[in-house]
């Protein structure tokens, strides 16, 4: 069955146009979060909750890069 008759059947089902069908469709779409807003809420949240966080107590540049001689 092709597209369009699918989205007539679809749209009859729920007493309403394709137009309409459509219409709600694109709504719904653009009100979901998008999976890069997602991880940016979930950053945020982890991100949120460090608390009493320092980095001055690790090893310097120079120390990390050190060779053994």
């Amino acid at each position: 069955m092709r597209l369009n008759n699918r989205a007539r059947i679809a749209a009859a089902e729920r007493d309403t146009s394709v137009s309409a069908l459509v219409k709600t469709s694109f709504e719904q779409l653009g009100s979901q979060e998008t999976e890069t807003e997602r991880l940016k809420r979930q950053e945020r949240e982890i991100r949120s909750r460090i608390v009493n966080f320092s980095a001055a107590s690790w090893l310097s540049r120079d120390e990390v890069h050190r060779r053994s001689s």
